[in-house]
């Protein structure tokens, strides 16, 4: 009851940010979306206070890493991969595009800020525990005040209907089997991990914000971990596969890009791809970001 109890209040609270929306004043609006993207780096900075207490708790920490970019990689080139043979399958060819290694390095950027937030919550956690004082920040509170702002932007999304035809539905398809196909592979070389965990843990899709809150609420710590250094590694590798072979086959590089298709990676696939990939991203990067939370919840929760 407890999990059915916290998927409820994620969904309730990205559902109320979705029905206020428009109705909210206009002031308010304007704090909210002004605040969204630095809010991402308020829930890692709590999330790595948490991580600290399990790293001290945990005698393996190095396995943490090394599984979340097996994971991240594997699930990376599954839903690429995936997302290709869907594809190709119905005779789209591969296209053109082009590459800007000035827009990489400040998208690289932009990652390493994420590293810096997390950095910056472990150093405040360690020099809590260094004068004996354990500091605590409830990142759950956090992320259901970030899941109504998501719900607020998502409700201003310019998704066009005439983008909802069943082309475009492929690129979020192969992501979601690609997934689910590079948690299989993972087992090959995870032996910690079970298989359903291995498949709650790649049905993130990128969302690092959330699934490392939510795994570590439904499940315990050490895959909480997990979860959030997977998410953020997918995110690393969806901007390289975007620059290396997006130009060549852009729709199954912004497949690899999971939810951040709608946000971080969307500059990329601009650039890179071009103008005419936009609606693919913009489509894909909605559904999987509404698909992740609950998906992610509901697989942790039974």
């Amino acid at each position: 009851m407890q999990s059915l109890w916290l998927i409820f209040q994620l969904l309730f609270c990205l559902f109320l940010g979705f029905l206020f929306a428009k109705r909210l004043p206009k002031w308010f609006e304007a704090l909210c979306f002004k605040v969204l993207p630095y809010f991402t780096y308020l829930l890692l900075i709590a999330i790595a206070i948490e991580f600290s207490h399990t790293l001290n708790n945990i005698e393996t920490p190095g396995l943490i890493l090394s599984n979340a970019i097996t994971i991240a990689l594997l699930t990376s080139i599954g839903a690429f991969g995936c997302c290709y043979l869907l594809y190709k399958m119905i005779g789209v060819q591969p296209t053109q595009g082009q590459v800007s290694t000035d827009l990489l390095f400040k998208s690289l950027i932009n990652i390493s800020y994420a590293f810096i937030a997390l950095g910056i919550g472990y150093a405040i956690a360690e020099i809590g525990l260094a004068f004996d004082y354990q500091i605590i920040l409830s990142s759950w509170n956090l992320l259901l005040v970030f899941m109504f702002l998501i719900g607020l932007d998502l409700a201003y999304s310019p998704l066009d209907r005439s983008w909802l035809n069943w082309k475009i539905l492929l690129v979020p398809l192969g992501c979601i089997v690609g997934s689910l196909l590079g948690a299989f592979a993972s087992l090959l070389f995870i032996q910690n991990i079970g298989l359903k965990d291995l498949i709650m843990l790649s049905q993130g899709y990128g969302f690092y914000s959330m699934t490392g809150i939510v795994v570590t609420e439904l499940k315990n710590a050490e895959l909480g971990s997990v979860a959030l250094m997977n998410d953020l590694f997918r995110e690393i590798f969806a901007i390289l596969f975007m620059y290396l072979i997006g130009w060549r086959y852009p729709r199954s590089a912004i497949s690899s890009a999971g939810a951040t298709a709608m946000d971080v990676t969307l500059p990329m696939v601009k650039q890179s791809c071009g103008n005419e990939f936009i609606p693919h991203a913009m489509v894909s990067g909605f559904i999987l970001s509404v698909l992740a939370p609950i998906v992610v919840s509901l697989l942790a929760a039974f």
